[in-house]
């Protein structure tokens, strides 16, 4: 970094002032820790030993927060909220705890006065990738904002070893590679073994005059590992408990010992698989063994935790334990379920319908509906999707208590999501509106008052193209590609999955390919068209789309008629730290999912607020995103869930658009026919066969109607003005999708609890010094 571009990012306001006395603390710090904790000095330290001293010199920091919030909760006795997830896809850590103590600049001088550069440290820091997409994210989110909001909120989830696979691409199509993400070490997480706990599998029930009693059961224990979770300039640190499979040491050796030592220690192995690896599937239900033992661990251990907390809790008196159980579900969300099968007498129909037990050649758990039938609440998490559960999904539960049925749309988080990853635009907003959006999103409102200020148009686009600059150096020395900065950054970035419809953008780009090739004198607005994404391991459909889109890069990006007009590019290995470069810098986000499937979406949300625009269908959050804005301010096409339900009743005719539509055609026969794979003409016959009979997604019902919306991007792109403008109405809409605001509506309708503007005392200051005011003091 030139010394020129550090002197900008150290003046910007956002990032916390950088008081001397901080820098100082925390040279020293990363001093000490260089010595006392890696052991290492300056001649034999390698980067990898600078970023954990920086990482334990800034975990210092966040250590008496962290307590004084814990004690805080043990003298004021709150409801507790836990959010228990399979999958915490948290990312890195490093900058976020940053940004949310108010200590980036601090560090950044810090760091810039050790000789070292504070990006480069950053991005040795592993992923988190203890996720496969939305969910995972939108859990890491939701702890972020709970943190935010004073909310006494723990996530409880797995330690895996291996979390979601590194993605290689190798001749095109994808491999995967294990995540050893913890092979250095986890300075973010603290082992508790105090806390350890049995979890019992397996046994049978013996039935005795002192009643049912489980017995011969194999004991798995669950290790906890604590990592903060800090809230944003509130000095609340709440905690994700996360659990690691133990064998007990007497595992197999009681039992089945008869002299094998050896081999019954080799099998602790099989206890300790349950925490061994995340499954990397996304929107689909793997029924293996392994998967169940995962829910069940987390929930056995977690259940035993939370009543253990209760038991302890200080609550008014001095008891050392509390023995009654009355005021459980007053310190603790959650609620059992009625019994269903005592109504609707007669109804076999509806009985069966509704039943837990699917009968069949093998009887099989519905776990949805356990799920409903368990919960005093039910949501979508979208308008559109609530209205699907209700009025399809579960319909017969929505007519048995239809009071139990919400909507609470997704949201993201803005530290994260614009403070972190796109400094220069939270800049520039805080210039024209102060700092208080970071904390209440709606505020965005009034960037609207700004829409035709010449200078701040100005802002914005500059914002943008130096995002696209760094972009691009970073692509080029990454895939050897020559990006054009000036060409549209057209971005779809989610997991691969038919109903995404990542082959209805790959037939876009082959359109464009074409109309280019036959008018190589013709001007075309340039783009270049970037997917990135995982395939689940085992989804062939999902694999046969990354290498047709590697495929029709390799022709394109080699084509020199087609020179810097268009190039498609596939972005290897997506995760949260490769979401954060990419999304500030991307001018058109897709989300193209067929209506009625995509049940919200969250990166939809992540381009709008960094000042991308929207081409999509009417799915998912896209519906309020549209509403937020105005239609006029996306790019909406396509389908709408009633349309889609007409051609289910009519039946659904690929081989008609096939037909009709010329440009379709060619794009069709030119994959059919080996165009984009000449070593292997047949390689792509899956796909258009698929494509042609069997498409349960609806690819070429929408594609003449998306093409044509294309064109409306390529039209509004060449007035950047107009363009911009359309941006900062989008950004100033945004305010909504917030997580703030999604966990605001849980706390409030949901958990009976009541967001809190205390802001803890720091460890500085007295305990009972206690400040009403959010904002940093």
């Amino acid at each position: 970094l030139s010394r020129g571009f550090r002197q900008k990012r150290r003046q910007i306001s956002v990032r916390g002032l950088a008081g001397l006395g901080d820098v100082s603390e925390l040279r020293k710090s990363f001093n000490r820790h260089l010595h006392f904790t890696l052991v290492k000095d300056r001649n034999v330290a390698t980067p990898r030993d600078y970023f954990f001293a920086l990482a334990h010199a800034v975990r210092d920091h966040l250590v008496g927060r962290w307590i004084r919030t814990q004690q805080c909760y043990y003298e004021r006795d709150p409801k507790r909220i836990y959010y228990l997830s399979l999958e915490f896809y948290m990312g890195r850590t490093l900058q976020n705890t940053m940004v949310n103590l108010g200590l980036q600049n601090a560090c950044d001088e810090a760091i810039y006065q050790l000789g070292l550069d504070l990006e480069e440290l950053e991005e040795i820091e592993e992923d988190a990738g203890l996720g496969n997409g939305g969910l995972g994210r939108l859990a890491a989110c939701f702890l972020d904002s709970m943190a935010t909001l004073g909310l006494a909120a723990y996530g409880y989830g797995i330690r895996y070893e291996f979390g979601i696979f590194n993605q290689k691409i190798v001749d095109g199509w994808q491999v995967e590679e294990a995540d050893d993400w913890l092979r250095y070490g986890n300075p973010w997480e603290k082992a508790r073994p105090e806390y350890m706990l049995p979890v019992h599998f397996y046994g049978r029930v013996e039935h005795t005059a002192e009643g049912a009693k489980w017995v011969d059961t194999q004991v798995v224990l669950a290790m906890p590992y604590d990592t903060p979770v800090p809230g944003y300039k509130n000095n609340t640190v709440n905690t994700m408990r996360l659990w690691s499979a133990k064998a007990p040491n007497d595992f197999n050796l009681q039992e089945f010992n008869v002299g094998d030592y050896i081999e019954a220690v080799l099998d602790r192995n099989l206890a300790e698989n349950i925490s061994r690896v995340l499954y990397p599937n996304d929107n689909f239900f793997e029924g293996k063994e392994l998967r169940l033992k995962q829910e069940y661990f987390v929930v056995a251990a977690t259940l035993q935790d939370i009543i253990r907390r209760f038991k302890s809790s200080k609550f008014g008196c001095r008891d050392p334990v509390r023995a009654s159980f009355e005021t459980f579900p007053d310190k603790v969300s959650a609620r059992t379920g009625k019994f269903l099968w005592a109504l609707y007498p007669g109804d076999v129909d509806r009985l069966r319908r509704m039943s837990v037990i699917e009968e069949g050649d093998c009887k099989r758990i519905n776990m949805a509906h356990l799920c409903v039938i368990g919960s005093h609440a039910v949501n979508g998490v979208a308008r559109i999707h609530s209205e699907i559960v209700k009025n399809s999904v579960f319909k017969d539960f929505y007519d048995l208590e239809p009071e139990k049925f919400q909507n609470k749309t997704n949201g993201i988080t803005p530290r994260r999501w614009l403070l972190l990853c796109n400094p220069g635009l939270a800049e520039v907003i805080a210039e024209k509106i102060g700092e208080d959006f970071i904390t209440d999103l709606s505020q965005l409102k009034k960037l609207l008052q700004f829409v035709d200020d010449e200078i701040f148009i100005r802002d914005v686009a500059k914002v943008k193209q130096e995002n696209k600059l760094k972009f691009s150096a970073q692509l080029e020395e990454q895939y050897k590609v020559k990006i054009n900065p000036s060409s549209m950054f057209d971005v779809q970035v989610k997991r691969i999955h038919e109903y995404k419809r990542q082959l209805l953008n790959c037939l876009h780009a082959i359109t464009l390919y074409n109309r280019i090739r036959s008018n190589p004198t013709k001007s075309f607005v340039p783009r270049t068209i970037m997917i990135g994404g995982k395939a689940a391991p085992g989804y062939h459909m999902a694999k046969m789309i990354i290498k047709l889109i590697t495929s029709i890069g390799e022709v394109v990006n080699n084509d020199p008629y087609v020179g810097d007009r268009l190039k498609v590019i596939f972005l290897e290995n997506y995760r949260v730290s490769f979401a954060e470069k990419v999304i500030p810098a991307s001018d058109l986000s897709q989300q193209i999912s067929t209506a009625g499937t995509e049940a919200s979406g969250t990166g939809n949300m992540k381009f709008m607020l960094n000042g991308a625009l929207t081409i999509g269908t009417m799915d998912g959050a896209n519906v309020e995103m549209a509403e937020e804005a105005g239609e006029e301010n996306l790019f909406i096409f396509g389908m709408r869930v009633e349309d889609v339900e007409a051609m289910d009743q009519q039946g659904y005719n690929a081989k008609k658009y096939y037909d009709r539509l010329p440009e379709l055609r060619q794009a069709i026969d030119q994959i059919s026919s080996g165009f984009f794979s000449p070593r292997d003409p047949g390689c792509f016959h899956d796909v258009v066969n698929m494509l042609m009979y069997h498409d349960r997604f609806k690819v070429f019902a929408d594609y003449e109607a998306y093409i044509q919306c294309q064109g409306q991007v390529d039209e509004l792109y060449m007035n950047p003005r107009e363009w911009t403008k359309k941006v900062i109405k989008n950004i100033a809409s945004s305010g909504k999708f917030s997580s703030d605001r999604t966990i605001t509506e849980y706390a409030r309708e949901i958990w009976g609890v009541e967001p809190s503007a205390l802001k803890i005392p720091p460890p500085n200051l007295p305990r009972e010094y206690v400040h009403e005011d959010r904002r940093p003091t």
